[in-house]
């Protein structure tokens, strides 16, 4: 319907913005006035309904983060952005968020992303393998962790790990191992020759073992190496 002095567009506006609001925020409805800069509220608005509002907030910051990565995973993909250079520009945010939000968001399939848990608790494990951090994560969600208790369980784990097979600090937090420079080979180190152990699994035994190890905090390869060494310390 059109106005005497042609407001049609402003009308349409505002119900435009009210049914993309009630689509984004469910959970608001008619409690709260909701615009760009703000939200206001009643003064007769109960406790748990500002209590509703403020977790579906919460879900929708953290659902924007997964949104914000995805979006820009797809238009390097797509596009062949280059440095982020349209992104930031886009967004408004620096180069390193972005680039660290694409990167949680890289590690992380759809499907493997737990809706109950933030994007937070999803980096806190990013730097461990995938059987790894479907552990952690199902731990979190169970035991309703927030980040920092994830963390701290993470660390512990870790900790035990290395104290349990005598793993020098360092060793087991990061995919890949540090380094190391080689000293003086005596003649018994440069006899040596690597050799390389092939053992078949089934998937289940794959599975079974892939637990352990993410239970000991390690990959499936180096919780396998430190029992063998283990086993071999023993029989000395």
């Amino acid at each position: 319907m059109r106005s005497a002095s042609g407001h049609e567009t402003g009308l349409v506006g505002t119900r435009g913005e009210s049914a993309q609001r009630d689509v984004l925020l469910p959970f608001v409805g008619n409690q709260a006035t909701v615009q760009k800069s703000g939200m206001t509220f009643p003064q007769d608005l109960s406790q748990r309904s500002w209590e509703r509002i403020g977790a579906g907030l919460r879900e929708l910051t953290n659902s924007t983060v997964w949104w914000l990565a995805d979006w820009l995973i797809f238009g390097e993909s797509t596009y062949g952005l280059g440095r982020y250079r349209e992104a930031i520009e886009r967004t408004g945010l620096d180069y390193q968020t972005l680039r660290n939000y694409a990167w949680v968001a890289r590690r992380f399939e759809h499907h493997r992303r737990r809706d109950s848990l933030s994007f937070a608790h999803h980096a806190e494990v990013t730097r461990l393998s995938p059987p790894e951090q479907d552990y952690w994560l199902r731990k979190a969600e169970e035991q309703k962790w927030s980040r920092n208790e994830l963390r701290r369980a993470v660390r512990a784990g870790l900790a035990e790990q290395r104290r349990r097979y005598d793993i020098p600090p360092g060793d087991g937090d990061d995919e890949q191992e540090t380094p190391r420079a080689a000293g003086p080979a005596s003649a018994d180190t440069g006899r040596r020759k690597a050799t390389t152990l092939t053992i078949e699994l089934s998937a289940g035994q794959w599975d079974f073992y892939s637990k352990v190890a993410a239970a000991h905090g390690l990959p499936v390869d180096k919780w396998v190496t430190q029992v063998l060494d283990a086993a071999d310390r023993h029989t000395v």
